[in-house]
């Protein structure tokens, strides 16, 4: 069943006026004629919705400097803020030195009223001299939750004192939660200081092995990175660092050295591959590890790029050879999947991503969005010059980047960089839009109303999404995919990874869960007459 305007104006209609126009404008019904359909992002959400967003602590902390396994990670705020410091994705990691793999830990400086009417520096001073004392770390970061930028600390001055007493490098990062519109704020903050603080400090002048790459925008959720690697490394390619899934500061701060930039979630980390490629020469290719073709065609231009005859027979080599091992597997899952419907609302790249995979089993995804997007995520990135920065926008400050005058190289002449841009996505993103097909729902920072009522418009057969709505969802008799954090499964990434992912939507279709569940549409009609007194008019 496909929505039209009218069903979505009937669904609107429940708001206030200003609220209904504020809405629409972070709705749309793909339409095939229009050549570009714009969509509102990255604004503030509407205060009384109840969104899916997090906050930009959440993103500077929570997602990018996280998995970081070899750093200690200091939240600095009320003990509540720790939710995010103790991780919550799943972030996995492998350490040569099991001293040094602090994921497992929660370090939050544990605010109290006192420390917050006469500032909690001295207290956090303290915790870092412990940490060191006991953990002996490769650096320490401190991240800011809101009340410590109400109250004025300077983390600044605290991490360079530290720093200077330790000798380490210790990062401070004034993320906190209001500073952005979402947790897309904090994404960028830490983009900034890793890319100024940690890339490019380490000695290396030349990359270990053959075609050296970084990975970008993968946190090894599940164990993704590592399905990812395997294949990578089988081809031959020598994967300098990942930002920043299994990712160690000895490895990040030699990124520089790579000949290729992978991006896997644009949104969180777009910002670093453009500054790489700013100052280092490195060009970044967009690429998708999520669903058996889009794994296929992501190796296939990573080795157009590198142009190598050797490096492309391999390539396909490893491709026939994961193939003969998956294709037998999924048709059984098919089998059971075909013809279903999805609702696919994510943060990151992943309401893209999973559409494709959902597609590999006969789903076809009827709505899509993201939870802190921007609109080049949805419209490609040619709508970057035509956005327009407002205030919260501006708040958080671009690092200005220029040229290493020692490290600089172009990795490709300028013509041949041109001639690639044809053949695969170099420094592009197409967006989500222009995959979606005709009829289907684009909603940007769905809400919970929504989410419902499009729920009983459309009658998905899963819906995938994060843990904030998951229970809601599955009581109204719809399987819920968590794909923030898997639901203690995974990997879904790669080959193997798509047919684990497989197995798991498979079984949330065949569960006799459902049987003892009644959705709210079958307790009430969704027509209702009433028969009235007086006969035909007629007779």
């Amino acid at each position: 069943m496909a929505i039209n305007e009218k069903m979505l104006e009937e669904i609107l209609s429940q708001y206030p006026a200003k609220v209904k126009r504020n809405r629409k404008k972070h709705i749309i019904i793909k339409d095939q004629e229009q050549a570009r359909q714009e969509i509102e992002a990255n604004t503030r959400t509407v205060p009384g919705i109840i969104t899916n967003r997090g906050c930009a602590y959440a993103g500077c902390k929570g997602v990018v400097l996280g998995p970081l396994k070899d750093i200690v990670h200091i939240t600095h705020g009320p003990i509540g803020c720790g939710y995010y410091s103790w991780l919550t994705r799943r972030n996995k990691a492998e350490s040569s030195d099991p001293e040094k793999n602090f994921l497992q830990y929660c370090f939050s400086t544990d605010m109290q009223e006192s420390d917050i009417v006469f500032g909690g520096e001295k207290k956090l001073t303290r915790m870092i001299d412990e940490v060191m004392e006991i953990f002996k770390p490769n650096a320490i970061t401190i991240s800011a939750t809101c009340p410590v930028g109400l109250i004025g600390d300077d983390l600044g001055a605290v991490a360079k004192a530290a720093q200077e007493k330790h000798g380490i490098e210790v990062m401070s990062f004034n993320c906190e939660g209001y500073k952005g519109v979402s947790q897309s704020a904090g994404h960028h903050i830490a983009n900034n200081i890793l890319m100024d603080r940690v890339i490019g400090k380490g000695e290396w002048e030349e990359a270990p092995g053959k075609y050296p790459i970084n990975m970008l925008g993968e946190y090894n959720i599940g164990g993704d990175s590592w399905e990812i690697e395997r294949v990578l490394k089988e081809i031959g390619y020598t994967v300098i660092s990942v930002m920043t899934g299994d990712g160690s500061y000895e490895e990040l701060k030699n990124a520089h050295v790579a000949e290729l930039n992978l991006v896997q979630c644009h949104r969180s980390i777009n910002y670093i591959a453009e500054m790489l490629e700013t100052k280092y020469g490195t060009p970044w290719l967009k690429v998708n590890f999520i669903g058996i073709q889009a794994t296929i065609d992501s190796l296939r231009n990573m080795a157009i790029y590198f142009g190598d005859p050797v490096l492309i027979q391999k390539t396909e080599e490893i491709i026939a050879k994961e193939l003969a091992e998956v294709e037998p597997v999924m048709e059984q899952y098919k089998r059971i999947c075909q013809g279903k419907t999805a609702f696919c609302f994510v943060g990151g790249s992943r309401g893209h991503h999973y559409q494709g995979l959902f597609g590999e089993l006969g789903i076809e995804t009827v709505l899509a969005g993201y939870e802190f997007a921007h609109r080049d995520d949805y419209e490609g990135r040619e709508v970057i010059p035509d956005i327009k920065l407002d205030a919260d926008t501006k708040n958080i400050p671009d690092l200005h980047v220029e040229p290493d005058q020692r490290r600089f190289k172009l990795k490709v002449s300028s013509e041949r960089m041109e001639k690639l841009k044809n053949e695969i996505p170099l420094s592009y993103y197409k967006g989500m839009n222009v995959e979606m097909k005709e009829g289907h729902l684009i909603v940007d920072d769905l809400n919970h109303y929504e989410t419902e009522e499009f729920i009983k418009l459309l009658k998905p057969d899963i819906f995938a999404s994060g843990i904030k709505d998951k229970y809601v969802v599955q009581k109204m008799g719809i399987p819920a995919k968590q794909l923030h954090s898997y639901d203690y499964s995974g990997p879904y990434a790669g080959f193997k990874g798509a047919v684990k992912f497989a197995e798991d939507v498979t079984m949330g279709f065949i569960t006799p869960t459902w049987n003892f569940i009644t959705p709210p549409w079958k307790n009430k009609p969704f027509l209702e007459g009433v028969i009235e007194e007086g006969g035909c008019s007629t007779c």
